[in-house]
């Protein structure tokens, strides 16, 4: 199948801003919960820390606001995105230079939190950009570029930037991340967005609008409970991963495992899934994501429940982390698919919330439970709350109209 080369700059630039909201979350992802762990942090305590993510699940509450705003010289989508690119760059940098040594617990919370607020702002506009320029038949690919960019920013910002903490601490590593992250914005600073669809109302609030659709709750349901199970996995993730009650790797190792072999598969699954799903449809393509999702979770729980070497840790990372991207690109291009042109950033962004909710609750919630049943106990429970979701996506849209009908396009 050839792209054309329109489809190629789209890409490209929606590549670049994707990247650019992973780089430094793949860095916290990957060093957060060991550092938090080697502070002295219990396992709950460490799970609540994925309440920093925050931003991400309440971004619903200001996205009419920049929705609605004006294109100004800027563009109405630029216009937000560039002033947020810069500024989180700077932040880092800012961060660089006034921090000295490691950091506390409460600095280090702190930055995670603000890197998480300015990423969640910029991908409503993000989201927003990606509706607009975006025709029907490109949507699988843009998803799927969506997924795959922000993996390789956590990819990139996590082994490799883990390795650079690990050499030469903090400092120089935010010095890293600000450095990228400049660079990632020259493409869209030479963008020329495109008119814009006239500003969506105010008497039409996204949020009211997605209660009143028929069909809404089913699928908001679905949204919410989809990636629930695998991100209850994977808040303990890490922490199996350097406990010396799991596996005892080191940091390197684990950033190595996780934002090499890991997030490269990711990249992988992100690719596939986006040249599938069009095909499948979405009702085929979130149930047999879905079933692999489920599989790759419980390689954890089987995997955790013996001695595990490096190479069985190495497959069961590969194959979570492929069937991972599949879903969350099959996911995310029905979502898309959802949104109404005028208020696509908004629509988005409501669903969005969903599923950041969802995953946030069931993160901070893994501290619980893998004090309570052990890391394979609290696996195996994940893989089953993983194929609870897939049989709610059989059970609701079992004739193949409800998600299309009902839901797309309202």
């Amino acid at each position: 199948m050839t792209i054309q080369r329109s489809t190629l700059t789209k890409l490209g630039l929606l590549s670049s801003l994707y990247f650019s909201q992973g780089l430094p979350f793949g860095f916290f992802t990957v060093a957060l919960p060991i550092l938090l762990q080697k502070m002295g942090l219990s396992l709950p305590a460490i799970g609540l820390s994925q309440l920093l993510a925050l931003p991400w699940a309440l971004k619903f509450l200001w996205s009419p606001y920049i929705d609605r705003r004006d294109a100004g010289r800027l563009g109405r989508r630029r216009g937000v995105i560039l002033p947020i690119q810069v500024l989180s760059a700077l932040l880092l940098l800012g961060l660089a230079f006034t921090s000295k040594g490691a950091p506390t617990v409460a600095w280090l919370l702190a930055a995670v939190f603000c890197v998480n607020l300015l990423a969640a702002t910029q991908d409503v506009a993000t989201d927003g950009l990606a509706v607009d320029i975006l025709s029907g038949r490109e949507l699988g690919w843009g998803n799927g570029v969506q997924v795959a960019a922000y993996r390789v920013g956590m990819v990139i910002g996590g082994a490799p930037l883990v390795h650079v903490f690990a050499a030469v601490g903090f400092r120089m590593t935010l010095v890293s991340l600000g450095v990228m992250l400049l660079v990632a914005t020259l493409p869209i600073v030479f963008f020329q967005e495109p008119p814009s669809t006239p500003r969506p109302a105010r008497e039409s609030p996204s949020l009211s609008y997605w209660i009143k659709r028929p069909g809404a709750f089913s699928w908001l349901g679905l949204l919410f409970v989809y990636k629930a199970g695998e991100n209850f996995a994977t808040g303990m993730l890490k922490n199996y991963f350097a406990d010396e009650r799991g596996a005892g790797l080191g940091l390197e190792e684990v950033g190595w495992l996780v934002a090499g072999v890991g997030f490269t598969a990711g990249l992988a699954g992100a690719a596939l899934g986006g040249a599938l799903v069009r095909r499948l449809g979405y009702r085929r393509a979130l149930i047999g994501f879905g079933v692999l999702q489920t599989a790759g979770v419980l390689l954890y729980a089987l995997v955790a429940r013996q001695q595990a070497t490096m190479s069985m840790l190495g497959v069961a990372c590969a194959v979570e982390h492929l069937a991972s991207g599949m879903a969350t690109v099959a996911l995310f291009t029905a979502m898309m698919d959802s949104c109404r042109p005028e208020h696509a950033a908004a629509d988005y962004t409501v669903q969005a919330s969903v599923v950041v909710a969802a995953s946030g609750a069931a993160a901070a919630a893994s501290g619980f439970s893998a004090k309570a049943l052990g890391y394979a106990g609290h696996f195996t429970l994940a893989a089953a709350l993983a194929a609870l979701a897939v049989v709610f996506v059989g059970m609701v849209f079992r004739s193949g109209r409800g998600l299309e009908a009902s839901v797309m396009r309202g």
